[in-house]
């Protein structure tokens, strides 16, 4: 794993962390995720790596699970206020977060805690937050002076989520909170928050984003451009082998311990990252299989044998709806798709954007050159 500094963004502060762990301290080294939909993906994982890296250095690494500020949502990079999500909908999310971080963390020594602990019965904890904090203070952060700036509006509760976030660190007396780049106003409010409780404030260390598979957004989920670390072989290759080639030497250094080779063709460079990240998620044998699958699929003109299922109901499906249940964006996007022949069913080109399909047997649906789903009833 990567030494503790290695590929950090930014550090406040730097020389009082390295004092830290100078002192051989068993430092309390906090990450927060709030669970808004169920996978994480690579994006996290630049993360906790990071995390991992304090573990391994003898640390206490603390996994806080937002339960309850998933459901106010945190307002980071918005420009619309965020729909707020139900205790079911935040439950089912967080079904299969702890095996999916356990993946990447030591899941033996590793200290969870949900911050529905301290914020379940909040409304005197609340009160007394924002005692502590100005308006001017928390309207400060950049996404909000633009929404202001554009007349769109801004919720209360977004108005809360620093300080709840920030109020976490007091709760789990945290020595250091990770975070990409985009929670640098956040994790700040919590050295704020701290101050004003009296107690000492967290060092802070922020990571890069990486992109998603658009090679130009970071990987969101809302976006819906992200590789999840649940992908299996053959999508999480896929995808990665998907990515531009400016995007290699990012990936290389914050996704995994292997150098970037300086002389190969950027396919075999490619190659190389997903075989490589696929055989820390899976296997290295699950790695050479997808690699030879994508071989077959892209070389020879195979379809993949491992690919998701599509259930549908009923005949004389719209194409377009279809399309939807598959991870296409939108109606809209669905036509341009076909309209571009990028659409397939068994490897016939759909023409129709208004047309229908039935469903007999089960049909491959290819979307572009990477996606496969097979279709059921």
């Amino acid at each position: 794993m990567q030494p503790i500094f290695d590929n950090a963004e930014s550090i406040a502060d730097k020389a009082h962390l390295e004092s830290a762990l100078a002192s051989g301290k068993k430092l309390r080294v906090k990450f927060g995720i709030d669970p808004t939909a169920p996978d994480l993906h690579l994006g996290h994982a630049v993360v906790l790596r990071k995390l991992r890296a304090f573990q391994d250095a003898g640390h206490q690494a603390i996994l806080v699970i937002g339960d309850f500020t998933a459901m106010i949502g945190d307002p980071t990079g918005k420009t619309t206020t965020r729909p707020t999500l139900t205790k079911e909908q935040v439950k089912k999310n967080l079904d299969t977060y702890l095996a999916q971080a356990g993946m990447i963390l030591d899941s033996k020594t590793l200290e969870i805690r949900h911050n529905s602990e301290w914020l379940g019965d909040s409304l005197p904890k609340l009160i007394e937050l924002m005692s502590k904090v100005s308006i001017q203070q928390v309207l400060h952060r950049a996404d909000f002076k633009k929404r202001m700036g554009d007349d769109t509006d801004i919720s209360m509760l977004e108005i809360l989520y620093p300080l709840l976030q920030g109020y976490d660190s007091v709760a789990i007396q945290a020595d250091v909170e990770l975070g990409g780049t985009d929670q640098t106003f956040n994790m700040l409010m919590g050295r704020r928050i701290q101050r004003a409780f009296n107690v000492p404030e967290q060092d802070v260390m922020t990571l890069p984003l990486i992109e998603g598979t658009d090679g130009e957004h970071k990987m969101s989920k809302s976006l819906g451009n992200y590789i999840a670390l649940t992908d299996t072989p053959s999508a999480m290759f896929g995808k990665i082998m998907s990515l531009p080639d400016a995007l290699m030497p990012k990936y290389f250094a914050l996704l995994t311990d292997t150098p970037m080779p300086a002389d190969t063709k950027p396919r075999d460079t490619k190659a190389l990252l997903a075989r490589t990240i696929v055989a820390m998620y899976h296997s290295t044998e699950a790695g050479e299989n997808a690699e030879r699958e994508f071989t077959n699929v892209h070389g020879k003109k195979e379809i993949p044998a491992d690919m998701p299922e599509l259930y549908v109901v009923g005949d004389n499906l719209k194409i377009t709806d279809v399309l939807l249940l598959a991870e296409v964006k939108s109606k809209a996007e669905a036509r341009r798709l076909i309209e571009q022949g990028g659409v397939k069913i068994d490897g016939i080109a759909v023409t129709d954007p208004d047309g229908t399909i039935t469903v007999s047997g089960s049909p491959v649906l290819q979307i572009g050159k990477l996606k496969f789903f097979r279709i059921r009833k």
